[in-house]
């Protein structure tokens, strides 16, 4: 079972009027508790935006960060909180053996780093469309089926069906909240938005009106599908369509990569990811979570 915050409009309109962040009362609302971001680089940019958001609320408050393997951790200690990102690009495993890397669709074993949070943020799609040298994987296996290579978006639909299954099982939703990050959308391609031979580099402006010309990434309604299935209920962060519109937000040629890279993927902080963080803040208020 999914439940999608509209995104339809940047500021959700309550009773009490418009919901902006505020660090102070989120650092409240978890004290004594603790989150986790889990999936790739793209949860990396939500979990640094946040990271961010809460030390520029509270800059006096004591905070610690540490870093060990793929786990990050950021902990106010005044508050007790500490928000985690646990680097996990498929949420299903990749393990190395004898004939190379395999990426398991039914396997999910990563699952058991995931318990005992109080809310946790998942996400994953970014990894599952690398191709040629840069495909993470040498083999795909799928119970006693293994094979070079599969459509990636029915191979994105098994693995998330895996996740769900493990959430449906071992996730208590009186105890711990769960969201999904929407797909992030990259702006490679100018021919989406009517700018034929261009991409993300040297824009300065969104996409003006509010739909995106090139339609929704395939890999959303999968997403969709996969959660509207479930037993416990996930809360979908629907970013997809208001990043669509920010093809002025990215790194570009100013990214890790330089001018070789030109990283129309991720994005810049400040930027498009704090609005997602507006957005789970937001939700977190509709839904009356003051999490006890």
């Amino acid at each position: 079972m999914a439940l999608t915050l509209d995104t339809g409009v940047c500021e959700l309109k309550l009773s009490r009027g418009a919901v902006r962040f505020n660090g102070e009362d989120f650092l409240t609302r978890f004290k004594g508790k603790k989150i986790s971001f889990v999936g790739d680089s793209l949860s990396f940019n939500q979990w640094q935006s946040l990271t961010c958001m809460l030390h520029a609320s509270a800059p006096r408050s004591n905070f610690t960060f540490s870093r060990k393997g793929g786990l990050s951790t950021f902990s106010v200690v005044d508050g007790e909180v500490s928000v985690k990102l646990s680097r996990n690009p498929f949420l299903v495993d990749l393990v190395t053996e004898k004939i190379g890397k395999v990426l398991k669709l039914d396997s999910i074993e990563n699952g058991r780093d995931w318990k005992g949070y109080d809310m946790l943020i998942f996400n994953t799609w970014h990894w599952w469309t690398h191709k040629g040298s840069q495909k993470p994987w040498d083999y795909i296996q799928e119970g006693k089926t293994i094979q070079k290579d599969m459509d990636r978006l029915v191979a994105f639909r098994k693995g998330l069906t895996t996740w769900s299954k493990w959430v449906d099982t071992n996730i208590n939703p009186n105890v711990t909240k769960v969201f999904f990050q929407g797909i992030s959308p990259v702006h490679y391609n100018g021919d989406e938005w009517n700018e034929t031979k261009s991409n993300c580099n040297g824009q300065t402006q969104p996409i003006n009106g509010s739909s995106y010309p090139g339609g929704s990434p395939p890999a959303a309604a999968v997403v969709r599908d996969v959660l509207r299935n479930m037993k416990v209920s996930v809360t979908l962060l629907d970013v997809t369509a208001l990043s669509q519109l920010r093809k002025d937000g990215h790194p570009s040629i100013y990214g890790s990569g330089g001018k070789e890279g030109n990283d129309c993927s991720h994005w810049c902080l400040a930027g498009v990811p704090d609005t997602w963080n507006e957005l789970l803040y937001a939700t977190l208020i509709s839904q009356g979570k003051a999490i006890n």
